[in-house]
């Protein structure tokens, strides 16, 4: 079983700024891609950023020069540093994780997402 939590979101004005974290846990022999998704209440998940175990990155068209993520491999953590933040990056963020098992299974987990408001 593997656990994935995310922290961090909040209310924040126009222009502000914020940084998430996600947290992998549980049953994880290595992670692969970490990567932060959003989407608004019944809509479809939208890609903002991913970064590989190299260290590569790709972002969304909509948060390049805003938006930064990274990850520590050592402790099982991605971040999502947000800056210049505008209205329309109001949404649930979620934090996604594919990797393998200690069984070599291969496995895609999702955490519970966290809410980004911003709003003046």
């Amino acid at each position: 079983q593997v656990h994935v939590v995310e922290s961090g979101g909040g209310l924040v004005q126009p222009g502000g700024s914020l940084r998430l974290s996600c947290e992998a846990s549980g049953s994880i022999f290595s992670i692969n891609t970490m990567g932060w998704y959003r989407a608004a209440p019944g809509n479809q998940r939208e890609l903002v950023a991913t970064i590989a175990s190299n260290g590569g990155t790709n972002l969304a068209d909509s948060v390049k020069g805003r938006f930064t993520i990274s990850r520590d491999n050592a402790k099982k953590m991605a971040y999502l540093q947000m800056n210049s933040l505008k209205p329309e990056d109001t949404d649930v963020y979620y934090c996604n994780i594919k990797g393998a098992a200690w069984d070599l299974q291969e496995f895609n987990y999702w955490g519970q997402g966290t809410q980004v408001t911003v709003s003046s």
